[in-house]
């Protein structure tokens, strides 16, 4: 998609806060510090548009980007980081769930994880839990450029194991330095809307 219009045009915490124009929806969950920023900035052709942060747990509200007027990109709080009070984690997990688990515009979730590591156990339990209600789904890779091209094979068979991918879902790998597969994520999300 070539994108010349963006708006951050709200931040929520409760369906009373979401759009009401009925836009589809792409959601893009990940542990704290795993690009979702990035991820962002690099699909709408942007530098800082979404604040990307050397501080994890920045984002603590959904995020709505609105894209052309025609998409909302939907940032998600970032989870598993430890410095975020136990009762702030619990928040962020009711209003992640109302957003997963009620939003009819959502037509699906981007999962970031960290191609350089194993997928976390919070990784593990999201995939799970957006299979669960049967969101389609797509695992982005990211910071591909850190890992060598010759280590590219084993990152992925490693993120399919750990995550047990379905064979429907896919799995793309990412880098915000040299825009690998900013392509094909965008042709999920247009498949999508």
């Amino acid at each position: 998609m070539k994108v010349n219009n963006v708006s951050m045009n709200l931040s929520a915490v409760s369906s009373a806060q979401y759009p009401k124009e009925g836009y589809p929806e792409i959601a893009l969950a990940g542990r704290s510090n795993v690009g979702k920023s990035s991820l962002i900035n690099t699909l709408i052709n942007r530098n800082s548009f979404a604040r990307t942060s050397s501080k994890p747990g920045k984002t603590q509200t959904l995020n709505f980007y609105n894209i052309e007027d025609l998409l909302y990109l939907v940032d998600v709080p970032g989870y598993g980081y430890a410095k975020v009070s136990k009762k702030q984690r619990e928040e962020f997990g009711v209003m992640i769930e109302e957003y997963l688990t009620t939003r009819k515009p959502l037509k699906g979730v981007i999962i970031l994880v960290d191609g350089r590591h194993d997928p976390s156990e919070d990784d593990v339990s999201m995939y799970d839990f957006v299979k669960y209600y049967n969101l389609p789904v797509l695992i982005v890779a990211t910071k591909m450029d850190k890992v060598k091209g010759n280590q590219w094979n084993k990152s992925e068979a490693k993120i399919k194991k750990a995550l047990d991918l379905d064979p429907e879902d896919t799995l793309q790998m990412f880098s915000s330095e040299t825009k690998y597969g900013k392509e094909e994520v965008w042709k999920w999300i247009e498949d999508k809307m």
